[in-house]
């Protein structure tokens, strides 16, 4: 399968990419940044395009060179969860592009999208649950997703909403927590401060959630949204002293040093049925 993947060197895509390639596929790879891309160690087995979606991306539509599918990951701006661009730059950008790919013929959309769409409803959170974005990144992405079902109706393609909940791994966001967490045990701190960890969430390592994107990829009879999580509540501060132990670090860990983000409850966590059935029974 010849397969498009936007933001093919961020932190999902360039595991995606991988995996991919793995697995057979073809991959033309979209990013921003060549210097990046020049680093990722698949640069030399995929076709690279370097393009910013935002400004142009009609030349990726040309007949001769359409994709089976694309895997769309870009989207600026992250993690800044609460600016209003996401909601009147990302949004109508990234509609435009995904508008134009199926309208010139590209019958398969594997789209990601966030556990944010859910707002502040506690676990579990199933895929049939109605979404109440509470934040512009939130609701930005529940919207795309609500306008490309109703560009189902007027044409026909495979819509496959993978809704990502928390991950972890190699090229992870250096702020994010095990990322920090990391750096201060390596630095030799004496001292990790955190928010009290009592929270609940879903946690998945990077690999899992790239080879499942590569399965709903390849079943895209697997439609609307899937859950692209563990099922399994995780604590913060339990996610944090196993990575301690891992690291075999006797780092303290100072709790309440930070407040509880106010934009997510305090306890939620994914149910994925459409995955799990999948995974069972087509994975590789």
């Amino acid at each position: 399968m010849r397969v498009m993947v936007t933001g093919a060197t961020g932190f999902v895509g360039q595991h995606v990419v991988n995996e991919l390639l793995a697995r057979g596929h073809s991959v033309v790879a979209i990013a921003r940044d060549i210097k990046r891309a020049l680093e990722m160690p698949w640069f030399d087995r995929v076709e690279f395009i370097q393009c910013d979606l935002h400004e142009s991306f009609k030349p990726l539509f040309q007949p001769e060179c359409l994709p089976n599918a694309i895997v769309h990951l870009a989207w600026p701006g992250l993690p800044n969860y609460r600016d209003f661009f996401h909601i009147s730059k990302n949004l109508p950008a990234d509609l435009a592009f995904l508008e134009a790919a199926v309208k010139s013929g590209v019958p398969q959309l594997l789209v990601a999208g966030t556990c944010l769409e859910y707002g502040m409803q506690y676990g579990p959170l199933t895929e049939e649950m109605e979404t109440r974005p509470a934040t512009p990144y939130g609701f930005a992405k529940d919207a795309l997703r609500k306008a490309l079902q109703l560009l189902q109706k007027e044409r026909p393609f495979a819509l496959q909403w993978m809704r990502l909940f928390y991950m972890y791994g190699e090229g992870q966001n250096k702020n994010s927590l095990l990322a920090q967490l990391d750096r201060a045990i390596d630095e030799g701190q004496p001292v990790f401060n955190m928010s009290m960890g009592t929270q609940l969430r879903d946690y998945l390592p990077i690999q899992d959630v790239a080879k499942n994107f590569a399965i709903v990829l390849e079943n895209p009879d697997c439609q609307g949204v899937i859950n692209c999580c563990s099922g399994m509540p995780v604590s913060v501060l339990d996610l944090v002293q196993q990575r301690c132990r891992e690291k075999e670090s006797d780092i303290r860990i100072n709790r309440g040093h930070y407040p509880y983000p106010d934009y997510e409850p305090l306890a939620f966590w994914g149910k994925s049925a459409k995955l799990g059935t999948l995974r069972s029974t087509f994975e590789t």
